[in-house]
């Protein structure tokens, strides 16, 4: 079924412990505002996470597969496009487009996030229905620096310079607590370009509430979602201003709470008054008390 709404939505995720998203160029420090010191998650981050869940849920799915996966070679799989008998008898310009329908059919994310197919045999290019802006903390954060000993050594040479001690020392960035939020938008005009649906729809909330747990490692800690406000319009155009919406989901500590070190110390209010025609909130997860705003 094809998609006839148009989405915005609110991601709110939590981080203890933990380095939610280091940046390679600062030497893999949790990234950060350095005007605002509020700690930052790329969208590119959190669809990485997508693509991972889908990848491992939808593995005997041939119309979910995964293009921007670990080791892939992409124009390997741009040029199977072009083998295709849907796509290889066309001509020059509709090849292109043939070629790009078998990919978005193909290809789970893709059709979501869109891609650039034009490195190889084009393909074209596709702007997806779905885009994700940069996660902000609610709090400025604070990366903890932690000297770590590893009991052993890479090479005999290292042994030898210790003389028997074998020891490797190292560093890790953790932030201690934050909660971070991402706004999303869906697009089903762009959602018809490429034939995400409703099925593909329902997958990425799916993605949204479980890839965390199945994205442990000891760098980032404990990474958990937190709360996921649906706005769904009553139809393609929307009514509402997606801004407006979006400020009516409100996070904040809570009276009388300094430092934020856990999800408790945190409030969501949803303002409710004079609320939109046509605008239907679907609260997915709010694991955290809602109050509404007079």
């Amino acid at each position: 079924m094809s998609l006839n709404n148009r989405y915005e939505f609110v991601l709110l995720f939590d981080v203890k412990d933990g380095n939610p998203n280091g940046d390679p160029d600062a030497g893999n420090l949790p990234r950060i505002d350095a005007e605002t010191g509020m700690g930052l998650v790329t969208d590119v981050c959190l669809k990485r996470k997508v693509r991972n869940f889908v990848q491992m849920t939808q593995a005997d799915n041939a119309s979910r597969k995964i293009f921007i996966r670990e080791k892939a070679i992409l124009n390997n799989m741009i040029d199977e496009s072009h083998e295709q008998e849907s796509v290889k008898d066309k001509v020059k310009g509709d090849k292109t487009e043939a070629a790009k329908k078998w990919m978005c059919e193909n290809y789970y994310d893709i059709r979501t996030f869109g891609a650039v197919m034009s490195t190889g045999k084009n393909a074209g290019q596709v702007r997806g229905p779905i885009q994700m802006t940069f996660s902000r903390s609610i709090d400025p954060i604070v990366a903890s620096e932690h000297t770590i000993t590893r009991m052993a050594v890479t090479t005999e040479k290292e042994a030898e310079k210790q003389d028997g001690e074998n020891r490797t020392m190292g560093r890790k960035f953790t932030v201690p607590y934050g909660l971070y939020r991402c706004h999303g938008f869906i697009s089903a005009h762009l959602a018809k370009q490429t034939g995400f649906n409703e099925d593909d729809l329902e997958l990425f909330w799916q993605s949204l509430l479980q890839m965390f747990d199945h994205d442990r490692s000891a760098s980032r800690g404990e990474m958990s979602a937190r709360g996921l406000y649906v706005f769904k319009h009553s139809n393609e155009l929307g009514n509402a201003p997606a801004t407006v919406l979006l400020e009516r989901v409100q996070v904040s500590r809570k009276e009388g709470v300094e430092v934020g070190r856990s999800i408790n110390d945190y409030q969501v209010e949803i303002n409710e008054s004079n609320w939109p025609k046509g605008v239907e909130l679907i609260r997915l997860l709010g694991l955290i008390d809602t109050q509404t705003l007079n």
